[in-house]
């Protein structure tokens, strides 16, 4: 039993004062009826019936008793609350971050390119071998299978001829790997010769085969492709703004909270202008990479809703021409994309509030 510590003095009729070890205390009244007051700030009243032994008490403030368990179940509270704050702030950053980095690949569609082909050292290629002599990988198969010595056990267990087999039909696989390797030399070789001799079906054929532009497709779509001369061609493609471009923009309070609002006209806008922009830039360099033109034509076309017929009609909004000398002078990962046009001969007619208006007939 722990040591307990409590003295009364009278200090008034009917009023008294308690000294104990949770505090000192001031106690009014008499039999049947007592207030007290402690230095912890609780308060008591007591109500009685004198004489028969029954009463009752309520007790307000001061500092209630709380068990280990209630504390324990209270701290766990409190660290579940700042985990959950400390998982919103984290959410918020990599939200903000996703939204500044998709900003930046909008306005950098440009700066990847194909690597340029040269067609001339294309056509300069030896074949992997001679025609009706092995391929390398035919002569390593046959050097396997001239080179084997069944052991013991494989001679006990009659698993030689069972090797062999397996050998030789390396080989005939072998020989398929060099002759896809022959064709493709061969396909290559005269495709070359007929780029280099301005053939435009070879052209279109290269277009076809190497796909410059499909990781464009979640920029743009309706890729279509155009020429009656060697040395151009035209690109026409189809803005998709709704799935690019975000309508909020997203940043951090000071106390690290997310914050959206939505973007101005001009900043939705400003952005919009440099994706198309970046577009057509990409979209002319991979063309001057993979083919041996000295132009590219790049007309960009948007959906919209004519109030006089009531119907979605395309609108050209930008038609540039791109030439292989202004190109190689600029430095794509330093320029603004809207702002290199112009180096160009282009139409284009844009507001910085309301975007972009038909321009009407393309650049020929």
């Amino acid at each position: 039993m722990g040591l307990r510590f409590r003295k009364s003095f009278k200090i008034a009729p009917g009023i008294r004062m308690n000294v104990g070890k949770s505090g000192v205390g001031v106690s009014f009244g008499g039999h049947g009826l007592r207030y007290s007051i402690n230095s912890s700030g609780r308060r008591t009243t007591t109500v009685g019936i004198p004489g028969s032994g029954l009463s009752y008490s309520t007790t307000s403030g001061g500092k209630s008793y709380k068990s280990p368990a209630y504390q324990r179940r209270n701290e766990l509270a409190r660290l579940q609350r700042e985990q959950q704050k400390l998982q919103e702030l984290e959410y918020a950053r990599l939200q903000v971050d996703l939204y500044e980095n998709k900003l930046e690949q909008i306005r950098s569609i440009h700066h990847e390119c194909d690597d340029p082909i040269d067609w001339r050292e294309v056509l300069r290629r030896q074949p992997p071998f001679q025609h009706g002599q092995d391929g390398p990988n035919t002569q390593a198969a046959r050097q396997q299978l001239e080179s084997y010595q069944p052991g013991l056990m494989d001679r006990l267990f009659n698993r030689d001829e069972g090797k062999l087999r397996q050998l030789h039909e390396e080989v005939e696989r072998a020989k398929e790997q060099d002759q896809q390797l022959l064709n493709g030399w061969s396909h290559m070789h005269s495709l070359a010769e007929r780029v280099l001799n301005r053939d435009i079906d070879a052209y279109y054929q290269v277009i076809q085969e190497m796909a410059p532009l499909d990781d464009l497709v979640e920029f743009g779509s309706g890729f279509e492709f155009g020429t009656d001369n060697p040395y151009e061609i035209h690109v026409s493609f189809d803005v998709n703004p709704e799935s690019v471009i975000p309508n909020k923009a997203l940043s951090l309070t000071k106390t690290g909270k997310l914050s959206e609002k939505n973007l101005t006209k001009t900043a939705y806008y400003d952005i919009y202008q440099d994706y198309v922009c970046s577009c057509a830039l990409r979209i002319a360099r991979d063309m001057l990479a993979l083919l041996p033109i000295t132009h590219v034509y790049v007309h960009a076309y948007e959906d919209r809703l004519n109030p006089a017929t009531g119907h979605i009609e395309k609108i050209t909004i930008l038609s540039v021409k791109y030439d292989r000398l202004t190109l190689s002078r600029l430095n794509f990962t330093q320029l603004d994309p809207s702002d290199a046009l112009e180096n160009f001969l282009h139409k284009m007619k844009f507001k910085k509030t309301q975007g972009f208006e038909d321009v009407g007939e393309e650049l020929n």
